[in-house]
């Protein structure tokens, strides 16, 4: 396998797990409203909320996020002419804007989903 290769791969990865974060949220709070009862699945919901837990802690800690930072290292410096899923993913992930302005977006959603914790718990494992 290529490093290029190994980079989507890894981009792709990284593009599900906000995909994870972002949509399990928004499903979460729309579920919530809705009634709907998986939306309080316990495997569901904590995952979910250790997922943007990592994220805060990356934040915390001031340590920039290892997949983004190994995405680069394998793609090497040129991201030019990458090809298609560098590029598309890239759109998706990384915007330019700055770091604070990052930050502060990773915490403002952070308190949105600890908020819709306390608001529709999970249930308890084995009910």
């Amino acid at each position: 396998m290529t490093a290029s290769t190994a980079a989507n791969l890894l981009a792709l990865v990284h593009l599900a797990y906000v995909g994870f974060v972002v949509v399990g949220q928004a499903l979460i709070v729309w579920g919530g409203l809705a009634e709907w009862d998986w939306i309080r699945n316990p495997w569901f919901r904590w995952l979910h909320l250790g997922a943007i837990g990592i994220v805060v802690a990356e934040v915390a800690l001031g340590v920039y996020c290892p997949l983004t930072l190994l995405e680069a290292q394998w793609r090497g410096e040129a991201t030019d002419g990458a090809g298609f899923i560098a590029e598309w993913v890239g759109r998706l992930l990384y915007f330019d804007i700055a770091l604070w302005q990052a930050h502060v977006a990773y915490l403002v959603f952070a308190l949105i989903t600890l908020g819709s914790f306390v608001r529709w718990p999970p249930r308890r494992f084995g009910t």
